[in-house]
């Protein structure tokens, strides 16, 4: 990167306050300006982000510009050879210290492959409708497919839709492309769509989205459904509710009926459903790779806060399933207290539920307390998955 580019990326990061988060100043200053070229939006969004992705390594002392180049310098070193950053510094740097001892990592050696994968910048993934993957990935030629054989969902083993999920590693800017405008794909993360896949809707069931966002995977459950039977959209804020509609109407899904819900006792509906997805809200640790910046603003009192959220949604969302039903909970987050722990709280609340195997997902050892997908398996984020069915 040049002098001139390091410049303005610290001139980015200047703007950054616990206000106003670095993706939002992105989003702002570089995703709305027209004047900048593709390359240089990437350029720029490439240095903020290795500044808080190498944030602890950098001398406080030097100036902006300087502690960017710095970032930019250990994210070269570090791409072209991971071992050239000590694992002891990536223990004691590359998180915070609350951060760490919040996640249960299943070996050492599991903990060192998560934080080097934390520590590259993420890759793009994409998932095109069922009907044209194959066109889609022709068109834009700088698209892979996923290579599932060696995670922890293993396709070959599930009676799951195979995931269209493919690669992107080209320079063009997708939200351009034809094949985006006519809603023949969708950007989406890997781990993200593999929640889609571990609900298994099938065409005839009434499913519901409690927690829909901007509904990535509501349009995902649609389109696993061949657009038939019923997805009811939920979530607090009408704004993303509207967003949903405009991608909806993109994607041509129109098995969707969206409604508010602020996720308390009183539910949107009446209707028994076969299946209810709470894709939780949740403190995001399974995202710090795609925004490093969050690492150093989220706090343990924020991951208590949301822990306690997420159970409510639970507690109120599982009275809507008939019985057979299945609730599947979904959180972008490996933080012990928001996965296991929830877990473990819920089941034995409610003995009327059942845990529930996951097609494709092995469940842990022990007690049944839901499955981990972690960023350097999928090379994605992270997330955490458990199910249960209605007796």
């Amino acid at each position: 990167m040049s002098t001139a580019l390091a410049q303005r990326a610290a001139h980015l990061v200047s703007q950054v306050s616990p206000d106003t988060p670095a993706d939002a100043v992105l989003r702002r200053e570089v995703g709305a300006n027209r004047e900048l070229e593709s390359h240089e939006k990437r350029a720029l969004t490439g240095a903020v982000f290795a500044y808080y992705r190498w944030l602890r390594w950098l001398d406080d002392s030097r100036a902006l510009p300087q502690r960017v180049l710095a970032a930019l310098d250990l994210q070269k070193r570090f791409d072209a050879d991971p071992a050239s950053i000590k694992a002891e510094a990536l223990v004691a740097r590359a998180l915070p210290d609350w951060a760490l001892a919040a996640i249960d990592f299943p070996s050492p050696e599991a903990r060192l492959a998560c934080l080097r994968q934390l520590q590259r910048p993420p890759t793009l993934w994409i998932r095109p409708q069922r009907e044209f993957a194959a066109s889609v990935i022709r068109a834009l030629r700088h698209a892979t497919p996923a290579d599932l054989s060696h995670s922890s969902f293993d396709i070959r083993h599930s009676s799951f839709a195979a995931p269209t999920a493919a690669r992107y590693t080209g320079p063009v800017d997708l939200f351009k492309t034809e094949e985006f405008k006519k809603g023949l794909f969708e950007i989406q993360d890997l781990a993200s769509q593999l929640v889609g896949h571990s609900c298994a809707p099938l065409p005839t069931e009434t499913w519901w989205d409690a927690c829909c966002g901007e509904g990535g995977k509501t349009l995902h459950l649609s389109d696993l459904m061949n657009n038939k039977g019923l997805i009811w959209a939920s979530d607090r804020h009408t704004g993303r509710l509207a967003t949903l509609r405009k991608r909806a109407a993109r994607a041509h899904a129109f098995n969707l009926r969206q409604v508010t819900w602020n996720g308390g006792p009183f539910l949107p509906t009446k209707t028994k459903f076969d299946g209810v997805l709470v894709d939780a809200p949740c403190s995001g640790l399974g995202t710090w790779q795609r925004n490093p910046h969050a690492r150093w603003t989220t706090t343990e009192t924020d991951v208590r806060e949301l822990a306690a959220l997420q159970l409510q949604l639970l507690e109120n969302t599982h009275k809507a399933l008939k019985p057979g039903g299945r609730l599947v909970f979904a959180v972008c987050t490996i933080a012990r207290a928001e996965t296991t722990d929830i877990v473990r709280a819920f089941s034995a609340a409610h003995p009327e539920l059942e845990p529930l195997p996951l097609g494709g997902f092995p469940l842990n050892a022990g007690l049944p307390t839901g499955t981990f997908l972690w960023p350097h398996e999928l090379d994605a984020n992270g997330m955490f998955l458990a199910a249960w069915r209605r007796k």
